[in-house]
This record gives structure tokens, C-alpha cells and sequence, in this order.
């Protein structure tokens, strides 16, 4: 209990988090903070890079290569199955129509590359390492989820002669999302260049990383209030729990992988981040074009709303406790 208050601490104190809880509380109170769209969407692209580059030119260095192994399949195996879980359950506690089950139940099995960023520095701030290979099993998990729930709602709406193009182009959206194309083509240069490429980068990927972290968690801190504030006469009780609990049972069953997989404690923190994690940029571009009639006030608000907040200010010193960091 000690550790995990402990860790509680340094994370709600630092000033990713705190740059968050800035921005989330303004707008909560009708402020308006947000940065413009094109700054926004600026940082997150550098941020993306920032994370693949540093973690492919780490690769070089890592000799567990049996353990990446692990934890990629088994990456690609929670984010496969996870959006059944979610699925099924929402099927049970919700009224939610099937199509609209699997947009949600997308976000719950894809990741958030930003909650991945926040935990990879919450290990650095507490000298707990991790291998950069983490940064390919984040890459790894994007899509498998979305696949998932795509076979869910063609399984429910077969498309007819008329929508197969516009299905085509939903799947296109998933395997070449800005997401996957940025983090893995970075984690690839990075692995090409490796010392040499970190040593040329460092200036622009590593010192001004974290104010670049903090000026996009509290623009995403703004997004958050806002979702939530438009879309709170949706947020039933039953999306609510479904909103808390999945994180949960998504760690859990990382958590698992993790100590039978012999994992290190870094590793685990990081994989059990991913699996508790939810998808706002990826997910949502997708089910704009595969389900334009499940509602994004639905899914971006559980998932934005809720989930992400919760994740950064609670669930990770949860996770890290998990990990045994």
C-alpha cells in the first residue's frame, strides 16, 4: 500500500499530470484553453516520433530479444480478443445497439500512444527501466483491435454492392493510420541509425520531449472537459462502470502475461498500461467510416472522457503497483 502511494504521488505531482488536471479543470469551469487544431495535431506527430525513434535506437542495445517476442504476440493477442470482452459485456450491462458495442469496444482494445508516453516517463522520473522494444508491442496493439470490431459490425450490417468501397476504405484507415505509419516508420529510422541517430536527434527528440508532453496533455486535458461536458447526458451509469472497468480487467490479464511471460517489471508496466488504455485518435477515424451511425458523443466520451483521465491520475500508479515497479 505504501508503494503504491508512493508512486500515486510522484505521478500526480509531476508536471505532465498536473499540466493535464490544468487544462481539464479550466474547461470544466468554462475556460478555453485548447490549442489550435494544427499546433495540436503538431505535437502529437512529434511526440510519436519522438517515442519510435528513441525506441528503435534503443532496440540496437537490448539483448532480450526473447522477451519482445513474448510480449508482441502477446500484445497483438490482448488487443485481438480484448474488443470480444468489451463487446459481450456491454451487450450485458447496456442497451447500446450491436454496431455501437463494437465502435466502443474498438477503443477498449486499441491504445492510447499518449498514456504510453506518460508511463514510459513516470518509469523514467522513478529509475525503473524498460526496453525500447515497448514502443513496437504500442505499435503492434493500434490495429488488431479495430480489425476485431470491424469483423463485428460487417457481421451485423454485411455490406451491400453500393458500400463495399466505402468499407474498403475503412480498413485502409486502420492499416495506414498516422498512428502506425509514424510510430513504426520512426522506430524503424531509429533502429537503422542507432547511436549515431540518437546522438544527431538528441537535441530535438530528447530535450525538449517532456514540455513538449506537457503542452499536448494539457490541450488534451481541454479536449477531455469539453467531451465530457457535451456529451455527459449520455454517460449512463452502466457506460460509466463499463468505462472504469475495462481498464481493469485489460491490466489484469496483461498482468498475467506479463509474470508468466518472466517479464521485466518495466515491460509489464508498460504492457499492462497498453491493455488498460483506450484509443482516441485512431479508433474514432475508423468508426467515422465503418459505423457513421454509432455515436462519436458515445465513444469519444467514454473513451476521452473518462478512461484517459482515469488512466493518467489513477490507474497507472495501479498498474505500476501490478508490475511490481
Amino acid at each position: 500500500m505504501y508503494v503504491f502511494f508512493s508512486i500515486a504521488q510522484q505521478n500526480i505531482l509531476s508536471a505532465p499530470i498536473l499540466f493535464f488536471v490544468l487544462g481539464f479543470a479550466a474547461t470544466l469551469a468554462g475556460g478555453h484553453l485548447s490549442l489550435p487544431d494544427a499546433v495540436s495535431r503538431m505535437l502529437a506527430l512529434y511526440l510519436m516520433l519522438a517515442i519510435g525513434f528513441k525506441g528503435g535506437a534503443a532496440l540496437t542495445e537490448t539483448t532480450a530479444h526473447g522477451e519482445f517476442a513474448v510480449l508482441l504476440v502477446a500484445g497483438i493477442a490482448l488487443s485481438a480478443l480484448t474488443p470480444l470482452l468489451g463487446y459481450g459485456l456491454l451487450g450485458r450491462i447496456s442497451a447500446l445497439p450491436p454496431i455501437e458495442r463494437a465502435a466502443v469496444a474498438a477503443h477498449y482494445g486499441s491504445i492510447s500512444v499518449v498514456t504510453f508516453a506518460a508511463a514510459t516517463d513516470a518509469l523514467t522520473r522513478l529509475g525503473i527501466t524498460s526496453d525500447g522494444f515497448m514502443v513496437a508491442v504500442a505499435a503492434a496493439m493500434e490495429t488488431p483491435a479495430i480489425f476485431c470490431a470491424l469483423l463485428l459490425i460487417f457481421r451485423r450490417n454485411p455490406p451491400d454492392a453500393g458500400e463495399v468501397t466505402h468499407r474498403k476504405s475503412a480498413l485502409v484507415e486502420v492499416f495506414l493510420n498516422v498512428t502506425i505509419v509514424i510510430l513504426l516508420g520512426s522506430f524503424l529510422i531509429g533502429f537503422l541509425t542507432g547511436k549515431r541517430g540518437m546522438t544527431e536527434m538528441s537535441g530535438f527528440i530528447v530535450d525538449p520531449y517532456r514540455g513538449a508532453l506537457c503542452l499536448f496533455l494539457l490541450d488534451l486535458g481541454t479536449k477531455a472537459a469539453a467531451g465530457l461536458r457535451k456529451s455527459w447526458h449520455d454517460m449512463k451509469p452502466p457506460l460509466l462502470l463499463f468505462a472504469l472497468a475495462m481498464p481493469l480487467a485489460g491490466a489484469l490479464l496483461a498482468a498475467a502475461i506479463g509474470w508468466i511471460g518472466g517479464a521485466s517489471p518495466g515491460n509489464t508496466a508498460l504492457l499492462i498500461t497498453l491493455a488498460a488504455s483506450s484509443s482516441y485518435i485512431a479508433a474514432p477515424a475508423a468508426m467515422r467510416i465503418a459505423a457513421p451511425e454509432a455515436r462519436p458523443a458515445i465513444y469519444l466520451g467514454l473513451s476521452l472522457g473518462i478512461t484517459f483521465p482515469f488512466n493518467l491520475i489513477i490507474g497507472l500508479p495501479i498498474y505500476f503497483s501490478i508490475a511490481g515497479v
